[in-house]
């Protein structure tokens, strides 16, 4: 795995064994590089009430936010679960708030790298920011 893949993989992994997943028991992690370098986490916190819950990478793109980065240049979501996990479609479309169709997400658990896909791919014709300009 190329370092700055493996620094993103080791972040979400640390930081999923953290999530509060007590009714569904599928705890995720999230980690995001920002264009400044700086890797940004995320856990998923579930609510009683369903519904308010909070995704990992929502937590990720609060914490880069409230760390002073506004652009993301790669994402990486952590589960355990069977099948690769990538951004819900609400997270697909925060992600697109502060980032490009190009930027990379990855998918990745126990075993390491699961799939790659661009941002482009997992939600294309997507709106975002630049049609308000």
């Amino acid at each position: 795995m190329r370092p700055e893949l493996a620094a993103l993989f080791e972040a979400a992994r640390a930081v999923q064994a953290r999530a509060h997943a007590p009714y569904s028991r599928f705890r995720v992690g999230a980690a995001i590089r920002a264009a400044s370098g700086a890797i940004h986490v995320g856990c998923n916190v579930e609510n009683a009430a369903y519904p308010v819950g909070a995704c990992a990478e929502a937590g990720a793109i609060s914490a880069m936010v409230a760390a002073g980065d506004r652009q993301i240049a790669a994402v990486l979501v952590y589960s355990e679960g069977a099948e690769p996990c990538t951004p819900c479609g609400a997270c697909r479309q925060r992600l697109r708030e502060f980032a490009a169709a190009a930027v990379p997400v990855h998918a990745a658990g126990p075993e390491g790298l699961r799939a790659s896909h661009t941002l482009g791919e997992l939600l294309p014709h997507a709106f975002g920011p630049d049609h308000l300009a």
